[in-house]
């Protein structure tokens, strides 16, 4: 260490406005550079890390003075001659300061420290999952974490929960029955878990220690008709129906084209080709994560003869307004979610026999089982993701001719079935 070159404060405060030097130097890299900060002197300190030429302000004169200057450059250099960037040592004090002021900002206008769950789960919601999933589904991950894990631990620091901590939440998720929710909520708890660890605020996710202390979901599939007998029964009560007209042209529909029940309450006049026999579905209507929404193109549906009928019986009651099948109420809305499961209900088919969404099953399994049509052309109708032996995802615009003719041929099984013929499996192929 160089001796001192500054023989003490008398020499400093004699120092007046006009002098002509710049800087009073006390050896070994510390110096008070003079007349700064609006005629105040600051003390410097150069000293050489990793190669490099850097500087630290060590205070101003006379809050600090000469003594306390060596002493804070004493320091400086020890942690130098230690291996650490002693700038490194202030960004990170000054970061620790930040944060407290913040928390303490946060504390008085009653909001949650921004380590904890709550708020971490809140900027992942609005950062990340809400940009990849559709808005509804976002909303249902909120409402799950607001109502089952946020009371109890949406204040405690991400990296302060342990597993026994995430898996008590979920257990008071499974003791209400709600088997499928608690797993549900445990994948999104460990969504916001690899969020934290991604951006500092925890060291791991916990969540993967919960990998077999669930119980399992018990799978239960939509109920449906997929016996040729039983179909042709539903298939005349169907023709038969004495309710309203539209509701009746619903449930011909969704057994004629075995789309997504919300994709056919919702579909609207504008989206339909009758001429040409073809039903475009908008993207953003689709069962597809947020992008596929945005950016996907529409499903195409061919529609059968009997389909292109059905539509353009109900066209001089509905064609006027926007929604093929609006609710009874007001044309401003389309058909209530309950309107083809009333339906249904009266007609005598349980809710553990047949529901709305049991369309599709009903066609997908005859379809395959009794007329031998291709998976893969059936998947592409039903809009679900197929993948070939590479891993590549069919594009659903794919197999239009061969859904075409898969669409008429089941069109005319159904008709052979509502009429009470004993139809037998078809010996080629609607592919």
């Amino acid at each position: 260490m160089g001796r001192h070159l500054i023989p003490g404060d008398t020499t400093i405060r004699s120092i007046k406005p006009g002098d002509a030097r710049k800087r009073l130097s006390d050896g070994d890299g510390l110096y008070l550079l003079l007349f700064v900060k609006g005629g105040a002197h600051g003390w410097r300190l150069d000293y050489g890390f990793g190669g490099k030429r850097k500087t630290l302000s060590l205070g101003t004169y006379p809050d600090t003075g000469l003594r306390l200057a060596r002493k804070k450059a004493d320091e400086a250099r020890k942690l130098v001659s230690e291996g650490t960037d002693p700038s490194d040592i202030r960004k990170a004090a000054k970061s620790v300061q930040q944060a407290a002021a913040e928390a303490k900002v946060r504390e008085d206008d009653g909001l949650l420290p921004l380590d904890s769950f709550e708020a971490v789960a809140r900027e992942w919601i609005d950062t990340v999952h809400g940009s990849k999933v559709s808005a509804g589904h976002a909303e249902r991950t909120r409402i799950r974490l607001e109502q089952d894990v946020f009371p109890w631990l949406g204040a405690v620091p991400l990296a302060g929960i342990k597993a026994p901590d995430l898996l008590a939440c979920l257990r008071r998720v499974e003791a209400r029955g709600a088997i499928e929710t608690a797993h549900r909520i445990k994948q999104a708890c460990g969504q916001v878990f690899r969020y934290g660890v991604a951006t500092g605020r925890c060291e791991r996710d916990p969540s993967g220690d919960l990998r077999d202390a669930l119980r399992p979901i018990e799978t239960r599939h939509h109920a449906a008709i997929i016996e040729p007998e039983r179909a042709g029964e539903l298939l005349r009560a169907m023709a038969d129906y004495r309710g309203q007209p539209v509701t009746r042209a619903a449930l011909q529909l969704a057994a004629l084209v075995f789309q997504r029940p919300g994709e056919i309450r919702k579909a609207e006049w504008a989206e339909f080709d009758l001429d040409a026999g073809l039903w475009s579905i908008p993207s953003e209507r689709m069962k597809r994560t947020r992008q596929g929404k945005v950016s996907g193109s529409a499903h195409v549906v061919p529609l059968s003869t009997q389909a292109v009928a059905v539509l353009r019986d109900l066209q001089p009651l509905t064609g006027h307004g926007r929604f093929v099948f609006p609710s009874l109420r007001t044309g401003e809305r389309c058909m209530s979610d309950n309107a083809i499961l009333s339906a249904l209900r009266r007609m005598g088919f349980p809710k553990d026999e047949m529901t709305g969404h049991g369309f599709r099953a009903m066609a997908r399994t005859m379809l395959a089982e009794r007329l031998g049509v291709d998976e893969a052309v059936i998947e592409a109708q039903l809009a679900h993701a197929v993948r070939d032996s590479l891993g590549r995802a069919y594009n659903r615009t794919e197999f239009v001719e061969q859904r075409r003719a898969m669409m008429q041929t089941w069109a005319d099984y159904l008709d052979k079935l509502r009429d009470g013929a004993d139809v037998l499996a078809f010996p080629n192929k609607a592919a």
